[in-house]
Formats: structure tokens, sequence, C-alpha cells
């Protein structure tokens, strides 16, 4: 999942070499997820960097997870190499929130009002 401009600057200045470290030395181009996503298997997932996904068949692109959601961490313990789908569903709670965060903020904004969160 690429990073969006506006949080890029919370990662740590050595996110890329860090990124790729944990995707390919530590998780060898494959999904460390083990059923905490909560998207369908109990064992560590399938997925590897490159081939077909084994429940979707898309392509994956192993991308890597702040299990505490929080960008500024850079403790390898905090850190899963995840396939979309499973980096996704770790997220969902996350993105839930942000969608609904925004969708106030343009309705406020259409509207001319002002909100706290």
């Amino acid at each position: 999942m690429p990073i969006s401009a506006a949080k890029r600057a919370l990662y740590p200045a050595n996110w890329a070499e860090l990124s790729r470290r944990i995707r390919t030395e530590r998780a060898q181009a494959r999904c460390e997820c083990e059923g905490e996503c909560e998207s369908g298997h109990s064992e560590r997932c399938e997925a590897r960097n490159g081939e077909a996904h084994p429940l979707t068949g898309s392509k994956v692109v192993l991308t890597v997870a702040h299990l505490d959601h929080d960008p500024t961490g850079d403790d390898p313990e905090n850190l899963r190499a995840m396939c979309q789908k499973c980096h996704l569903a770790y997220d969902r709670h996350e993105h839930r929130t942000s969608a609904a965060e925004t969708r106030a903020t343009k309705r406020d904004q259409a509207t001319g009002q002002r909100r706290l969160f």
C-alpha cells in the first residue's frame, strides 16, 4: 500500500530500507500474518510476493504493517510483512474510522460547519 503524502513524514527516515529488510530477509518474501488479521486463515498466510494470492488470485505485493497502527515506530517486533489482503483486513478498523472522518469533514465543508476531532 503506498504511503499517502500527508502521512509520509510520520514514518522513520529509514523506512524504505527497514521495510525491504522485513519483507525480504526476515519474511523471505512470504506474508507473516498468522491469523491476527481475521481474513480467514488460522495458520501462517500462504501468500508469496509476486505470485498469485492463494485465495484471491491477484498478484501479491508484500507490504509491512505496524501492529500498533503507529507509523512512527521502527521496532521490528511491531512490524509484520503482510499481503494486501491481510494488511487491509488487519487495518480495517483504522480505515473505517479514517473514512468516516473524511466523509464528515467533506459534509461539514459543504454545509459551512466546523468539526472538532
